[in-house]
């Protein structure tokens, strides 16, 4: 029972920090310039929502009868959406790129936390398949910021 809650409480977590990259991925769209920078942003924003949702439903299946739904209102991802909004006010791409990038670096770190738990079977798969995914995001922000600071 109490490995239940630890991973419920797990899940969670991921949960928040799906939602603070959906909105932090949200404010990116509006604040960027380039056209190509917009779509990946909105991309990354639903991809967020999409793992949210899905891990909303394995924390049911836990038995969990509210999962988280929000973002945190506090911690090192809103810390880092909250200098986005700064990097915001100057509309510069790179600025803005290094912003989602540290955020990403927390949703990373996230994840590979919630890999050393003892989860279980489909929730496993499902973390590690969505970890993969938001570390390509996070490399494909790194290497786009690195691009933007060359031109």
């Amino acid at each position: 029972m109490a490995q239940q809650k630890e991973i419920v409480s797990t899940i969670n977590s991921l949960i928040e920090t799906l939602k603070d990259g959906e909105e932090g991925f949200k404010q990116a769209v509006e604040a960027v310039k380039d056209s190509n920078l917009k779509s990946l942003f909105n991309e990354f924003s639903q991809q967020r929502a999409k793992f949210a949702t899905e891990l909303q439903s394995q924390a049911g299946r836990l038995g969990e009868p509210k999962p988280e739904e929000s973002s945190s209102a506090a911690g090192t991802m809103h810390r880092a959406w909250i200098n986005l909004k700064s990097a915001v006010t100057n509309g510069d791409d790179h600025a803005i790129l290094a912003e989602c990038e540290r955020g990403e670096d927390s949703a990373v770190k996230e994840y590979q936390e919630a890999m050393e738990e003892n989860l279980v079977s489909p929730l496993r798969e499902i973390v590690s398949r969505q970890y993969s995914e938001v570390k390509m995001a996070h490399d494909r922000i790194r290497d786009l910021r690195d691009l933007t600071k060359a031109s």
